[in-house]
């Protein structure tokens, strides 16, 4: 066996970025940017007001001066003239500031009457006023690649002027489940038999990190439906399975795959849940073979599954970060394998986030790994932890 880090590295190691492709920005969002964004436009284009109020010469708008208010300046319909001396210029916010004037007089700050106004704060040079190219200017690099875009990244782009973009394609991943007593939902389902949750499981988790999921259905256990559903996923960018990677009789995933062009880099983890895991290449495609027991194969591609599909969209693959949480509960100490545990997460007075462990962490119970709000992370041989311990999680709630 080895260790899940080492397991993790040989992976993504193993992986290039797929191709790139033109978007338009709109529908840029959680996509990963291929190449360096370079504004085509400064921002803001000119001198801009940041307030209400009067553009003026710092010489002439000393407390008591009377100014001739000679123009007015409104976004999107910016005045021509010029600030001489002893004038203003009435402006409001995101106006370009006209010539001649080197700063704002809020409107607050003056007594305005008919077409002059009284200065009742001495202006600063400078103030209100935001300086053209501020936030950023034509020709530079604002977003550096690889990114993966948040709304934050679309809107600022969209100001950069930038109608398109080059980002990773979505990678293709085929996802096939196996064994005889797997259907999908809303099948007849026969005694012997049960419901797959790791089909539409591992499509929608493909899907939440960016990629394309092609489910191929399920595989009975014998080498004809095997081979045959495994040799269909083609044009794909990876293969993922779930199922049939242990070491019983109707474990098939390495003979019959095996004979048919599989060639195994890796088996085992010292993990828990999700040692069986085999990773390598059929007929050069990425493979991942996952544990059957749907909580081991959501762990698994939460701990691999999504650094490979990160590294496809051209990102590192890093692992997923861990936070520091309090144990509400104790925990036992560890044996040598890495273990995961399926805990629920909440705050305490102060503030302090803390995690309570489920009692029973059987890894066929879907409904405990759904309510989870992270994984506490246990290393091999941890001691063991008792209330008030802080511990490494992997957070997978968004609303804590």
């Amino acid at each position: 066996m080895i260790s899940v880090a080492e397991a993790r590295q040989k992976i993504v190691a193993a992986l290039t970025p797929v191709a790139r492709e033109t978007v338009p920005v709109a529908e840029s969002l959680g996509r990963v940017l291929a190449m360096d964004a370079v504004a085509r436009i400064s921002h803001p284009v000119a001198d801009v007001s940041a307030m209400d109020g009067y553009a003026v010469r710092t010489a002439d708008a000393v407390v008591g001066a009377s100014l001739n208010v000679v123009g007015e300046s409104a976004a999107g319909h910016p005045w021509p003239g010029t600030v001489g001396a002893g004038q203003a210029a009435r402006i409001f916010t995101g106006a370009y500031v006209p010539a001649g004037a080197d700063a704002v007089v809020i409107q607050e700050d003056t007594e305005a009457t008919g077409d002059t106004v009284a200065v009742k704060e001495a202006a600063i040079q400078g103030r209100h006023i935001r300086p053209a190219a501020q936030d950023f200017k034509t020709g530079e690099m604002v977003l550096p690649a690889p990114k993966r875009l948040t709304f934050r990244d679309v809107g600022l782009l969209a100001a950069m002027n930038l109608p398109e973009i080059e980002v990773f394609r979505r990678p293709r991943v085929a996802v096939l489940s196996t064994g005889d007593e797997v259907v999908m939902p809303g099948d007849p389902v026969a005694y012997g038999q049960l419901v797959s949750a790791n089909g539409p499981g591992l499509c929608a988790f493909v899907r939440h990190h960016g990629g394309e999921a092609i489910h191929l259905g399920v595989a009975k256990d014998d080498e004809t439906s095997l081979r045959a559903l495994a040799e269909s996923a083609t044009g794909v960018d990876m293969i993922v399975t779930s199922g049939g990677v242990s070491v019983g009789d109707h474990d098939l995933i390495g003979s019959v795959l095996g004979r048919a062009g599989l060639d195994v880099g890796f088996h085992k983890i010292a993990m828990r849940p999700g040692k069986p895991l085999m990773f390598g290449t059929f007929k050069a495609t990425p493979f991942m073979g996952l544990p059957g027991n749907p909580v081991s194969a959501m762990v698994c591609a939460i701990l691999y599954l999504a650094p490979a599909l990160a590294r496809l969209q051209g990102l590192p693959g890093h692992a997923p970060a861990t936070t520091s949480v309090m144990l509400a509960a104790s925990i036992k100490a560890n044996d040598k394998r890495e273990d995961y545990l399926r805990a629920t997460l909440a705050r305490d007075s102060s503030g302090t986030l803390t995690a309570t462990p489920y009692a029973k962490q059987d890894s066929a119970m879907l409904t405990t790994l759904a309510r989870a709000d992270a994984l506490i992370v246990r290393p091999p041989f941890a001691p063991e932890a008792k209330p008030g311990d802080y511990v490494p999680a992997i957070i997978m709630s968004t609303d804590i």
